[in-house]
């Protein structure tokens, strides 16, 4: 039987959690919101109010409003304030990137990505029951389908400007990730079964044709008539939300939403065997692929080295995926993998001084800020630890509210 402490063991997951859940707390604003955490757990002096990041610590909240945590339910209403308030563009719908913390919005467009998370904030509020939730997850499904929805392809588009009579011609698959992530939330949290089909229509593009031409290496960029980009953003490999060439952490993280979606529609018998070819395309491009240990954040497109420091995203979503991939394939070589990639959290992410997980280490492993700084908010790691408590099933908010898992994930007493 394992050690109580060991690293990715049942109990280790839930103390690790609370953990993360402590430290996220610091991110709410006196005004309104949730700020980008500095790797203290202060939020940034720089005033700006993310709506990405707000949405996705409502998230959060909200699944800790789930595992039965009584305090998370002001943080999670705390949070649809927020979206539903200074956020939210009154006049022409749908919400800012990003505010002043006077409300004044900082960027002239509205981006498919914060309309994503904002989606998946309020199915997961939702589930848990939060007072104008509904309401939230009504509007936002509204707005994507009418304003980023493409009818013919079923894909999303990446930006317009404040009022919707501009659009860019860019297109990009890190919103389309994620817009899967959210709906299949908001299925579970509707029972509307036509949203878990839209995220598969998007996941049969993005990776059914797109990625398995590439070697299943995850195309990021592409022009408006989905045409890939691999030259995108070649003289600027690092940025956080446009790198040049394939992001590792994303060839992960799709394989583990393709077993979400195969516990929504197991009738799609492509999912599996496309998970296992992503996981394992991103292990060997990513995995100590420089030669220092650790998963690297991008490679090109013969699987070269480009940017070289190790997110901590990249890696929660390795776990978070590799007991996944273990639960529905019993494959022993995930389980091995799941104990040395905790470990190695252990080691090297997860700051024990300062709390949450380092962000971000430069190849030798000391902590970086090339692509970002500070500790911006617990999603990624924080779903590390529930995901292998879990059952799997479309979303993370169904999964907690399954009988078979509440004992397990129950906050200690």
């Amino acid at each position: 039987m394992m050690h109580s402490t060991r690293p990715g063991s049942p109990q280790y997951l839930r103390a690790e959690g609370e953990r993360l859940l402590a430290f996220a707390r610091n991110a709410r604003l006196p005004e309104w919101g949730y700020g980008w955490l500095d790797s203290d757990g202060s939020p940034m002096a720089d005033d700006t109010v993310h709506t990405y990041l707000t949405a996705r610590m409502t998230h959060v909240f909200s699944l800790a409003v789930l595992l039965g945590h009584e305090w998370a339910a002001e943080y999670a209403d705390h949070g649809i304030a927020a979206l539903t308030g200074p956020l939210h563009d009154d006049r022409h719908g749908g919400w800012y990137t990003a505010t002043d913390r006077a409300g004044r919005p900082l960027t002239d467009e509205k981006a498919a990505y914060p309309h994503t998370f904002v989606l998946l904030a309020a199915a997961s509020a939702t589930s848990a029951g939060r007072p104008g939730a509904a309401e939230l997850l009504a509007q936002a499904l509204g707005v994507i389908e009418r304003r980023f929805r493409e009818p013919e392809s079923g894909l999303l588009r990446e930006r317009w400007d404040r009022s919707w009579s501009s659009l860019d011609t860019y297109r990009g698959g890190n919103s389309n990730m994620h817009a899967v992530e959210a709906l299949l939330a908001a299925s579970d949290a509707t029972g509307d079964p036509a949203l878990a089909d839209r995220a598969l229509e998007i996941a049969a593009f993005l990776v059914n044709s797109v990625a398995r031409n590439t070697d299943w290496r995850i195309v990021e960029h592409f022009d408006s008539n989905w045409s890939p980009a691999l030259r995108y953003n070649e003289q600027h490999p690092a940025d956080p939300f446009r790198p040049f060439g394939s992001t590792v952490g994303h060839g992960i993280e799709w394989s583990r939403l393709l077993l979400h979606m195969r516990a929504a529609r197991p009738d799609a018998d492509w999912l599996l065997p496309a998970a296992r070819q992503l996981f394992a395309r991103a292990q060997r491009d990513g995995w100590n692929a420089d030669g220092h240990e650790g998963f690297l954040y991008t490679v090109d497109w013969e699987g070269r080295p480009v940017v070289t420091e190790r997110l901590h995203w990249v890696l929660a979503e390795a776990l978070g995926a590799t007991a996944a991939m273990h639960q529905v394939t019993g494959n022993e070589a995930y389980r091995l993998r799941y104990d040395e990639w905790w470990h190695w959290a252990e080691d090297h992410f997860i700051d024990r001084g300062a709390g949450s997980w380092h962000h971000e280490l430069d190849a030798t492993g000391h902590p970086a800020s090339t692509v970002k700084k500070g500790k911006a908010d617990v999603y990624h790691a924080f779903q590390a630890t529930l995901l292998p408590r879990l059952p799997l099933t479309a979303s993370l908010a169904s999964a907690i509210r399954s009988s078979r898992a509440v004992a397990a994930l129950q906050p200690p007493s």
